[in-house]
């Protein structure tokens, strides 16, 4: 399993204390630690050796690379986003990159984390993780839900469908922040959840429905990390490529 994390927001609405150059994922806002720190400590309480992938911003490059190294962390690859094109498209350059990098053969299974969440119980979250890294092994698609408190029309919502065996759910249909009166109705039927904007699935499969879907956005992911150039630690994606992506 390989650990994307994806830190490329600029933290805008928490201005003036998150700024675009130093946005809310390098702050300590929870503990002692900044948020990006803690979504790599999180995972290693899975007991595993954690090597995360970070994909950012170019000019925050030295910011993740010295937060990794003050927690003793040692990371896999920094790959560097000439322009910001939202979430799909830097999870293809990570996609591409680990494909790239494994052994011939090897489908490497990625999850796919913000580097800005908050998660308390720590110990349920990496159950859930190891759960969804079985299923994710068969060749499916994993998103994670988070149980609603309040009837929020800011996040998007997916409802469950049928229960499997695993105790994960097939997913029945994603809604993209529904008006309120709609949001009161998802939390009073008990089937919907918060989309968690954290997934898991192996390289080639988020590859295949990408292609299948956006296929100009998987091709141009592609070019960028098949032109990408290595500068010291850091994987800079080819700008022209990556900046053509449908955003």
């Amino acid at each position: 399993m390989i650990p994307v994390i994806l830190s490329g927001g600029a933290g805008s609405r928490l201005w003036p204390l998150s700024r675009s150059l130093f946005p809310k994922q390098f702050l300590s806002l929870i503990d002692k630690n900044t948020m990006i720190q803690d979504t790599v400590l999180r995972l290693e309480e899975s007991g595993e050796k954690i090597e995360p992938v970070i994909v950012c911003n170019e000019s925050h490059r030295f910011i993740v690379a010295e937060q990794l190294q003050q927690i003793n962390v040692l990371k896999r690859s920094i790959i560097l986003e000439p322009v910001g094109r939202n979430t799909a498209p830097a999870i293809a350059a990570a996609a591409y990159n680990a494909l790239k990098e494994s052994s011939e053969g090897e489908d490497p299974v990625l999850l796919i984390l913000a580097a800005d969440h908050s998660i308390k119980d720590t110990k349920t979250f990496c159950e859930k993780v190891k759960v969804a890294e079985k299923i994710a092994a068969q060749g499916k698609l994993v998103t994670f839900g988070i149980n609603p408190k309040s009837p929020e029309t800011g996040y998007g919502y997916i409802k469950a469908g049928k229960k499997l065996d695993s105790g994960a759910y097939n997913l029945e249909k994603f809604v993209e922040k529904p008006d309120l009166e709609t949001a009161k109705k998802y939390l009073e039927s008990g089937d919907f959840y918060w989309n968690s904007g954290m997934f898991m699935f192996k390289a080639s499969v988020y590859l295949d429905e990408l292609a299948k879907w956006e296929p100009r956005m998987a091709e141009l992911a592609k070019k960028a990390v098949d032109f990408a150039t290595r500068d010291c630690d850091f994987i800079r994606l080819d700008k022209d490529s990556f900046s053509s992506c449908p955003s």
